[in-house]
């Protein structure tokens, strides 16, 4: 009998036993509460979580690769196609990247106009976040006041842009309008005056609600170091105690003219990402106002565009030269020099880049979108790993990420 065979001791048995009665299930693609198409692997010792992988890609659809075989104008409704809950952000924030290699300057009309949709974006999108986050935590009031709200503003985007959802607002050099109706402004103003109420009376069912504050207090802890390691952004950076906000730190589009505060939390976890989220919309408003009261005067668009925005329809009609700007835009794109950019802009969601490399042209040789919510995401296997089952829900809601950009 062979005796080189030597069984293994209690420890090491109970240690195989252990291993074995772990499960491994999964959490979406379809679930309510991923946010979009993503799929979480998750590994289970009992109900607490051992392993997490987040498994994405099934919105891909080449958005870079598509940018390199159309013109710079023709990419801005894939922009909206991004964080397709703030599409005015993301118009705003490719077309910046290509200005700045064009060299071009839009007037502070247009800069300012910029700023207020931009803001306005990012109280639909928290609003989004806000009500689906609860909703996932078993709070479906909140869901209908924030719905609400967002229909609102929605109707005020159709107002300016023609469209609710994807907007397709901005041009590289300015907007696709040369106008804002009239009395637009004013209504914004009074959506900003009546909304507060109602985001105060919102926030306060869920601030101090006993079964909110046990369902993300302590729940999907991010450290500061941590926070910056894993390359966060946005409020879910804000929310680890990290007061970065490119709105302050590397303004843009006049930014450095108005007055806001950044909000930080002090725990990281789930809860301090949702009061800062909370606070951001305020200050949002508070924005949205000095935008408003400061109105400049003035074109939207820059002086020195003409070779890149289309001309006005009716001078296409009467004017020869004005029907060949038209036709050499349309076919060959805005002529760039050659040279590359990298712009970044503070999205709702965090961080939303764009690094441009051109060869001249009327089409990008290269584009590569630094998408925040891809980012944001990455830190999934970190911070569910020791949580119960139940917590994960509210982690993914509380990073708020949208597949659209993660996956491009």
């Amino acid at each position: 009998m062979p005796t080189d065979y030597e069984f293994p001791d209690s420890a090491a048995r109970g240690a195989q036993a252990a291993e074995a009665e772990k499960l491994e299930i999964n959490l979406g693609p379809s679930h309510p509460s991923t946010h979009g198409v993503l799929r979480v692997s998750l590994e289970l010792d009992g109900e607490v979580v051992t392993k997490a992988d987040p498994v994405i890609g099934y919105l891909h659809r080449g958005d870079e690769k598509i940018a390199e075989n159309m013109t710079y104008n023709q990419f801005v409704p894939y922009t909206d196609r991004l964080d397709y809950l703030a599409p005015l952000a993301n118009n705003v924030a490719y077309a910046i990247a290509v200005e700045r290699l064009a060299g071009l300057e839009v007037p502070e009309r247009g800069q300012a106009l910029r700023v207020l949709i931009c803001e306005l974006a990012r109280i639909s999108s928290h609003l989004m976040g806000l009500g689906a986050f609860a909703m996932d935590c078993g709070a479906w009031t909140i869901f209908m006041y924030t719905f609400e709200e967002r229909e609102k503003l929605y109707r005020l985007f159709e107002e300016l842009t023609g469209a609710r959802f994807t907007t397709s607002y901005t041009r590289v050099g300015g907007v696709a309008r040369e106008s804002i109706p009239d009395g637009w402004l004013d209504r914004v103003s009074d959506f900003c005056d009546q909304f507060l109420p109602i985001l105060d009376e919102s926030l306060a069912m869920l601030t101090d609600n006993r079964i909110w504050r046990d369902r993300t207090e302590g729940i999907g802890v991010i450290t500061r170091a941590e926070a910056l390691a894993w390359g966060l952004t946005g409020p879910n950076l804000r929310g680890s105690g990290v007061a970065f906000d490119l709105r302050k730190d590397k303004p843009y589009s006049g930014y450095e003219r108005y007055s806001f505060d950044v909000p930080v939390g002090t725990r990281g976890d789930c809860y301090d990402r949702y009061l800062v989220r909370g606070e951001e919309m305020k200050q949002s408003v508070r924005i949205a106002k000095q935008v408003i009261a400061s109105f400049p005067g003035g074109p939207l668009n820059a002086v020195d565009a003409r070779k890149v925005l289309a001309p006005n329809k009716g001078k296409i009609l009467t004017s020869m030269e004005e029907l060949i700007q038209n036709f050499m835009i349309v076919t060959e794109g805005p002529q760039m020099p050659a040279g590359e950019v990298y712009f970044e802009a503070e999205n709702p969601k965090g961080s939303l880049g764009f690094y441009v490399v051109s060869k001249g042209g009327g089409v990008p040789w290269r584009l590569k979108i630094r998408a925040p919510s891809f980012c944001n995401l990455s830190i999934l296997p970190k911070v569910c790993v020791g949580a119960m089952l139940g917590d994960v829900v509210s982690i993914l809601g509380s990073l708020d990420f949208v597949m659209g950009e993660c996956d491009r």
